[in-house]
């Protein structure tokens, strides 16, 4: 069994890794994937792994068992199995601390993580110092035995940091993939308690089927094109349409008492698409200020010289609808990184027009593969406390402004809280080392901003200029609105580079201050 030693070793880095992975996706829908709840994760981890080790030592030098070896590995099973059934009350209590007594997320995902993984990260954990006391059998080879075993245990971290995040929860869920390691955790205890102490084993036994039927259980199983076994909801809402998981996301669909449908994404805090129709055109929120961002530019300047589009963070395709209702069938690129939510766009908001061609890329990689010249560049990719930073940076700005025409335009959707605009002001400072003009409309009723700058020096008179001119009724309302909401805001002097991007540290001290009140 000295071999199957290091298959031991080799699993329990495995899943410990693929556990950690697999707490994230757990977290997202109630907490999000911004980099404090990352910190609280992996610190919460760590801290779990480190006790782990010291109890580990000390229980395998008392006992310095294989039975007893295995038997934790079963223990860990068993909590592992239990994680997701306990996930939901939990997650719903920390969340509410989150939204009602103000706790802060990462106070709410140390709650959360220490509630629900402690036990089975700690037990995996005391693992490798029980392998490594029974694998050591002579002292003069201590090196070389305690490296071997770090070195497979670290190959099976390797494997369990793509193992969930590529291939199982994508295909089986979260909830099976906890119910997977759960079962590869417990089978490898099994069979060491079935060479070392049968009637342990025999005690035990029971568990391997029982794994094997809630997995069946709640494993999504499509046959001839029907879901027999449809996963129940993560987190059922009102409304809920779609629920899924991807690679990127925790993505739900909702639908009010109206009809109009949202987008939601990972906690869910922020609607990034509803749905557009001929017949209501206008949303009321953001997305409509993108449609009058060209005409800053020196008038006259009609609805005819907006011949294509380039939006950066498609989503499910509000702005690239409405971009069709009312300038008609020009060329529109869509740059959306999930694919998952292109395909939600095209199920559940009629993100079928022709003249979108969509791309599955970053918007950074698209621009440096592309050579076209865009009239306007609508990024919407966006959404505090999310803001990917490389997408925040003069480089970046530089990057867009090589693929405007002449009378080109970029508009950005910001964040900011009722009386902080910090965030904003520096996306504005940023783009103006790049661009000669830049205006800012606070968007009426949400705590959104459009930041809008131009290749030509612009006043916003251009705006009100062309408005005279502009046909359309619906172009006419959000011009005048835009006009009414026209904001002068005090200097930055924070300018984000790819050197130096301070955004998540701006992002989070601004979601702390809102929480707190301050």
């Amino acid at each position: 069994m000295s071999i199957y030693l290091y298959f031991v070793a080799f699993i329990s880095g495995l899943v410990s890794l693929a556990l950690e992975l697999t707490a994230s996706r757990l977290l997202e829908p109630f907490f999000g994937t911004t980099n404090l709840v990352w910190a609280a994760i992996i610190g919460m981890i760590l801290l779990f792994l480190a006790i782990g080790y010291a109890l580990g030592g000390r229980w395998a030098d008392r006992a310095p068992q294989p039975a007893t070896l295995y038997t934790i590995l079963v223990g860990a099973g068993v909590t592992i199995a239990a994680v997701p059934f306990a996930a939901q009350p939990v997650l719903r209590f920390a969340s509410r601390g989150f939204l009602t007594w103000n706790v802060g997320q990462i106070t709410g995902t140390f709650i959360a993580v220490l509630a629900l993984f402690s036990i089975p990260v700690t037990l995996l954990a005391c693992v490798s110092p029980f392998v490594i006391r029974l694998a050591l059998t002579d002292v003069r080879l201590s090196g070389i035995t305690t490296g071997k075993i770090y070195a497979i245990s670290t190959a099976g971290s390797f494997l369990g940091t793509f193992l969930p995040t590529l291939l199982l929860i994508p295909n089986i869920g979260t909830r099976c993939t906890f119910l997977l390691l759960a079962l590869l955790t417990i089978a490898t205890g099994l069979y060491g308690l079935w060479h070392t102490d049968r009637s342990r084993f025999w005690k035990s036994g029971w568990l391997l089927p029982l794994l094997v039927l809630l997995i069946y259980r709640y494993l999504p199983i499509i046959y001839h094109g029907e879901m027999i076994h449809p996963p129940t909801s993560i987190k059922p809402q009102p409304g809920l349409l779609y629920e899924a998981e991807s690679a990127y996301n925790f993505i739900q669909v909702l639908e009010d008492a109206n009809g109009m449908r949202h987008l939601l994404l990972n906690e869910g805090q922020g609607i990034h698409s509803v749905t557009v129709s001929p017949e209501h055109i206008l949303t009321g929120g953001p997305w409509d200020y993108y449609l009058i961002a060209p005409y800053f530019n020196n008038p006259p300047y009609t609805i005819t010289d907006v011949k294509n589009l380039l939006i950066i963070g498609l989503a499910a395709g509000t702005t690239a609808l409405q971009y069709t209702e009312i300038y008609g069938p020009i060329p529109i690129d869509g740059v959306e990184i999930d694919p998952a939510i292109v395909k939600v766009g095209r199920d559940y908001f009629g993100m079928t027009q022709p003249n979108l061609h969509v791309h599955i890329a970053d918007g950074r990689y698209f621009l440096r593969q592309t050579n076209q010249k865009y009239d306007v560049v609508a990024v919407d990719a966006y959404r505090l406390p999310y803001i990917p930073w490389h997408l925040t940076t003069m480089e970046f700005f530089q990057q867009v402004s090589s693929h405007l025409t002449p009378t080109g335009v970029v508009a950005i959707n910001v964040g900011h809280t009722p009386d902080d605009w910090r965030l904003v002001a520096a996306m504005a400072a940023t783009m103006r080392t790049v661009y000669p003009s830049v205006h800012v409309i606070a968007v009426p009723g949400t705590l959104n901003a459009l930041v809008i700058a131009t290749v030509q020096t612009t006043t916003s008179q251009n705006l009100a200029q062309n408005l005279n001119e502009l046909e359309h009724p619906h172009l006419k309302a959000i011009a005048r609105r835009a006009l009414e909401n026209l904001q002068t805001l005090a200097p930055s002097t924070l300018i984000f580079t790819d050197d130096c991007a301070p955004v998540e540290q701006l992002t989070n001290d601004l979601a702390l201050r809102y929480l707190l009140g301050q």
